[in-house]
């Protein structure tokens, strides 16, 4: 069993009490030693000879020496030890409220009252990163809440369609077929595409894509990105166009990933864009900022869902289901980490339903 240890302000105030008495102790001794020797030669100095008057003055000037000595040796003290107790107090009082919090959030427990240490610029800083700590903790536990939930959600349709086919077959309830073999090749496609999605917004999220980072042009990426889904557009009869200023806006990123992006953002405009709908794709250059907009006038997206719709699973109707095309979910919030981790921003922008929705990619201007 680990033997308790002493309270922190126990171990500061031992600590200040020895400092002070070896100090008083130092202060004694040196003039013990000193003082008569230096009084007995201004005594010769001054032409008292007599070795009476020598001893009586030497007697009472280390009797006075002593009380004085004395007093303010036990002045200092009692002033040293008010003023070490009140900074003990001042110091430990909030590394021990500190380390209550941490005990409460060790058990899960994040919403912890934090003291806010105001006696130094240390304590604060310490505070207000605990708080912090905290309050991402909350956060990060919410999201995995979330997201097993969502998951779980996910999970069901596929898995339970399987299920009824695998039990439909051997029952002969349904014929073992190709349509009954490509419903289920479907289930598991979709299966492993969320996987996929899932393990890459992890990624994403924790800075582990390894982005091979070079200069590029961004005109080039949102016209490479406009020639990939240029068939699936002419397919459903959606116009695509981009809109580019003369002059290079070059950027620092990994063209694969942003490749990724633009792609996601298209097919994302494609599926709420109806037939004889309208997408551009339009690079701008804002200070030290270059933008990559997608940009449509299709269905639109609910005020209220603006600041949701990069969650993980969100979709705009939630009637839709990725039987329809119309993904995993993920793809938005894997589209946003990535750009995030490019240094830069995704943002979503939309007048409401049926007035189309514009996506911004904010990267930082390359020299």
């Amino acid at each position: 069993m680990t033997p308790r240890q002493p309270r922190l302000a126990t171990r500061l105030m031992v600590a200040q009490a020895i400092v002070i008495g070896v100090g008083a102790m130092t202060l004694v001794i040196a003039a013990a030693l000193v003082a008569p020797a230096l009084f007995h030669d201004h005594l010769l100095h001054a032409g008292v000879t007599d070795p009476d008057v020598q001893l009586h003055a030497e007697e009472a000037f280390a009797s006075s020496f002593a009380i004085s000595v004395a007093v303010a040796a036990l002045t200092s003290f009692a002033a040293a030890f008010l003023v070490s107790f009140f900074l003990v107090r001042r110091v430990s009082r909030p590394v021990e409220e500190l380390a209550q919090s941490a005990q409460q959030v060790a058990v899960g427990r994040y919403d912890v009252d934090v003291p806010d240490a105001t006696f130094s610029r240390e304590l604060q800083q310490l505070s207000g990163s605990f708080s912090y700590m905290a309050e991402r903790l909350a956060e990060l536990e919410a999201t995995r809440i979330r997201l097993l939930a969502d998951l779980a959600h996910e999970l069901r349709t596929p898995l339970a369609t399987l299920e009824g086919y695998i039990d439909g077959m051997e029952d002969a309830m349904l014929p073992v077929d190709a349509s009954s073999w490509a419903t289920m090749r479907t289930q598991v496609m979709r299966l492993r595409r969320l996987s996929g999605d899932l393990r890459e917004v992890a990624a994403a999220e924790e800075h582990t894509l390894g982005l091979a980072m070079e200069v590029m042009d961004a005109r080039e990426v949102g016209t490479s990105a406009v020639a990939g889904a240029l068939p699936r557009f002419q397919a459903k009869g959606v116009a695509l166009a981009e809109l580019h200023p003369a002059e290079p806006c070059w950027i620092s990123g990994d063209d694969v990933r942003l490749q990724q992006v633009l792609a996601n953002l298209l097919d994302n405009a494609l599926r709420h864009t109806p037939a004889g709908g309208t997408v551009q794709v339009v690079t701008s250059v804002n200070g030290a900022w270059v933008a990559i907009s997608v940009i449509d006038d299709g269905e639109g997206i609910p005020p209220e869902q603006l600041s949701s719709i990069f969650d993980r699973f969100h979709r705009v109707d939630r009637s839709r289901t990725s039987h329809d095309g119309s993904g995993s979910g993920l793809g938005l919030t894997i589209a946003r980490a990535i750009v995030r981790d490019h240094g830069g921003d995704l943002t979503a922008l939309s007048e409401g339903k049926g007035r189309g929705a514009t996506f911004t990619i904010e990267l930082p201007a390359s020299a």
